[in-house]
């Protein structure tokens, strides 16, 4: 039998260890490996791209949705809430973005900070069974997005006061991107004749949108969309025949030249309606969610970016 002595022995056993140590810290998730650093959870894609911006390497900041995720409709699982209780600090939409209050529900739940990160925003008004609520999809103004980011600027100010100038330092350049950003959508959007800016999407998510850059001047500067503010009514079943009929018949009468999916959302009805109206399908827009990590719509500037040059290449 062949022994290895003793020195090589050791040698061997400590290699080994190094190897079992370097095999566990691979299998690690990414945010342990930033141990030591807050945790800021964020609700959705954008407020988590928002707070990266702000955070810099400072802070860890996690999403709970993940690309393609949809808010209205998300179910918290139980990993959900072991990141939450790892939070110092957690940033949500609000205005009913998160359905049912699922995000309220997890940092309660867990004893967390929760900061509304649309607060100070004034709401547009949606109906919703003979009701009036807010629409939460505020960030489609960019101008509303500079909002968000002043109150992740503030919570994380309140969270590391000893690195708040930075914060405010990576706010205020992100804010200048914003400004830029927003002209931008102008000059594109200009041009598209004024007759032909009819936007029609799955479901209201882009009224901030529409009432910024002055689509859909018939409709009150508001989107038209098959499944109304919400697309738990298009999971549920909400499309009764007779409001098909009248999506139908409002996108005739409205001159659209295309008509656009999301990201988030099945596409299979809004195809139907395209096809009975003879209305194109325009392409895919980002809405609720970003795009994947590597995809041209994985930051908000980048899906506000691709959006509005589908938008203008169909419209045009």
């Amino acid at each position: 039998m062949f022994f290895l002595p003793d020195r090589l022995d050791r040698r061997f056993h400590l290699l080994r260890l190094i190897i079992l140590f370097l095999m566990i810290l691979l299998s690690l998730p990414l945010a342990a490996l930033g141990a030591g650093k807050p945790v800021v959870v964020a609700s959705t894609t954008q407020i988590a791209d928002f707070a990266r911006e702000i955070a810099g390497d400072r802070l860890v900041v996690r999403s709970i949705l993940a690309p393609g995720a949809d808010p209205h409709t998300y179910q918290p699982t139980p990993n959900d809430v072991q990141v939450v209780l790892s939070a110092s600090l957690c940033l949500e939409n609000g205005l009913h973005l998160e359905g049912k209050n699922w995000m309220g529900a997890l940092a309660r739940d867990a004893g967390k900070e929760l900061v509304t990160v649309s607060r100070g925003v004034a709401p547009l008004q949606l109906g919703k069974e003979g009701q009036v609520v807010p629409d939460p999809h505020a960030w489609f103004s960019v101008q509303n997005a500079a909002i968000y980011v002043n109150n992740i600027v503030e919570a994380m100010g309140r969270l590391d006061p000893a690195h708040a100038a930075e914060y405010q330092a990576r706010g205020s350049l992100y804010l200048q991107q914003l400004r830029v950003l927003d002209a931008w959508i102008r000059d594109e959007v200009g041009r598209i004749p004024p007759s032909r800016r009819i936007l029609v999407t799955t479901h209201d998510a882009f009224n901030y949108f529409c009432r910024d850059y002055r689509f859909n001047p018939n409709n009150r500067y508001q989107s038209i969309a098959p499944v109304g503010w919400s697309t738990g009514a298009e999971v549920g079943g909400g499309m009764t025949p007779k409001r098909h009929q009248q999506v139908v018949d409002s996108i005739r009468r409205s001159g659209a030249r295309a008509i656009f999916v999301e990201t988030t959302i099945n596409p299979k009805q809004i195809r139907e309606i395209a096809q009975e109206t003879g209305v194109a399908i325009g392409g895919e827009l980002y809405s609720d969610s970003m795009g994947k990590a590597g995809s041209a719509g994985e930051s908000y500037i980048g899906m506000m970016r691709e959006n509005i040059l589908l938008i203008v290449q169909a419209l045009k």
